[in-house]
């Protein structure tokens, strides 16, 4: 069975990495174009290229798959893209955090699979794990789903379940989803070649959507529930990372816990090595466990605490 896979990160590297060793034929692997990344901003290759590139599969890197885009040249690579699927004459492609909108021109060449990191239908969208932690889900998944033109609309054909710890923060559970993710897809196109591969319609009741994750969102609000920016912290590790400002310096907050203590929101109410640095929020307070300034490396509050000095300071 011939599967062109489609995907961009790590995520999607992970579920490229099962399919090969599973031992599935991929003759054609898309993704985004390279971007600057890093202190030198240079072109990088995304996850998933890198993988192919490692296993020696052909590569496309289409800035749009929409042959009716009005640039030129999207609309010319979209057509070149196509081109080359109805060449493959490939069974199913399988997409995962691909990044680019399948249109019904590419949908309809061959059945398309998607696996995304929710129980469906809750957070279909751009950023299923950030949106579960930061919103107190105890639990989420990984759905493998049938693709059609809405966003993450389509049925579902495999759906597992993950709990979401006190602990997780978007990298760890992202990791745990992927591996999960990874022997899904396996699951599902064995099935899919037995023709054993049922799926059902999403619910229309409990429908969210995960917007992605803009920079702005790092800010805290101490005015916030501390159990509100607990949760913020661990769904903005690592990406953008949870900020917070005393006097006029930014600081990263990485790691935090709930904590006793009151007090005006955003004062330190404790800042030394046996108490911590303890924040206190619109209910409740917050104990910075892994904190960074800026040009510094991460450190625990205690290493943090002797070179920049937080003792009756206060967060804003």
């Amino acid at each position: 069975m011939k599967v062109v896979f489609a995907g961009t990160p790590e995520f999607a590297a992970v579920a490229l990495r099962s399919l090969l060793a599973a031992g599935f034929e991929i003759p054609l692997v898309l993704t985004q174009p390279d971007r600057p990344a890093g202190r030198g901003m240079q072109l990088q290759a995304s996850s998933v290229k890198q993988v192919a590139l490692e296993y020696g599969i052909e590569v496309a890197q289409p800035l749009s798959l929409r042959t009716d885009s009005k640039d030129p040249q999207r609309a010319l690579e979209a057509a070149a893209a196509h081109e080359r699927l109805r060449a493959l004459d490939y069974d199913v492609m399988v997409v995962a955090a691909y990044g680019l909108i399948l249109p019904r021109s590419t949908l309809d060449i061959a059945p398309c699979i998607n696996i995304h990191g929710s129980l469906l239908p809750r957070w279909r969208g751009a950023a299923p794990i950030h949106r579960a932690i930061e919103s107190g889900d105890l639990e989420t998944g990984v759905t493998i789903m049938g693709m059609e033109e809405g966003l993450d609309t389509g049925p579902m054909m495999l759906i597992e379940r993950v709990a979401i710890e006190d602990a997780d923060t978007t990298g760890t559970l992202h990791d745990k989803l992927a591996a999960l993710g990874g022997n899904m897809i396996v699951e599902a196109l064995r099935r899919f070649e037995r023709g054993e591969l049922a799926s059902t319609p999403q619910p229309e009741d409990g429908v969210t959507y995960a917007a992605k994750i803009a920079k702005e969102e790092a800010k805290l609000d101490f005015a916030l529930p501390a159990l509100d920016l607990w949760r913020k912290v661990r769904a903005f590790n690592p990406f953008p990372a949870a900020q917070g400002t005393v006097n006029g310096t930014v600081v990263k907050i990485w790691n935090a816990q709930l904590a006793e203590g009151s007090g005006p929101a955003g004062t330190v109410l404790a800042a030394n090595a046996q108490d911590g640095i303890v924040v206190a929020c619109g209910g409740g307070a917050l104990r910075l466990l892994e904190l960074q300034k800026p040009g510094g490396k991460r450190l625990p509050a205690a290493e943090f605490l002797k070179s920049f000095s937080l003792e009756g300071q206060m967060f804003v």
